[in-house]
């Protein structure tokens, strides 16, 4: 993707860029996306970590299990951030605090196992029990 990736937090505290994406974007409804978001899913896009910069403000950070690490606003709470240490390389943010989110439709769901029960779907996009299958 050539055009920049922009977006920030509700209270516009904060404004961060990405250079491109390296996945498809996804749904996640595993619980800690849940508990993190206060939302029953949360989209996400993946970035390329080293091409990723917050522009304005810098962020609150909690290390949300052992290897994850989330970052959010402090004076509005927007979730911003999630990032992997066993995936060095890659960064997700969530599509939701993105510009426009219009232009990284999710392709599928994650952790689908977790998801709650009356949230009822009217897509057609596949769903995975843990991670997306590796191609």
């Amino acid at each position: 993707m050539s055009e920049a990736i922009d977006g920030g937090c509700l209270c516009g505290e904060l404004r961060y860029r990405a250079a491109r994406t390296t996945e498809v974007p996804a749904f996640c409804h595993c619980r800690t996306c849940r508990k993190a978001s206060g939302a029953p899913v949360v989209a996400w896009i993946t970035v390329a970590r080293e091409e990723f910069a917050f522009t304005r403000g810098q962020p609150r950070s909690y290390r949300s299990s052992d290897h994850v690490v989330r970052t959010f606003c402090p004076s509005c709470g927007t979730s911003l951030t999630y990032a992997n240490d066993k995936y060095p390389l890659a960064l997700d943010v969530t599509t939701a605090s993105l510009d426009e989110p219009e232009r990284f439709p999710p392709s599928d769901h994650v952790w689908f196992s977790h998801a709650i029960p009356w949230l009822q779907l009217g897509d057609d996009l596949p769903r995975h029990a843990k991670f997306r299958p590796k191609a």
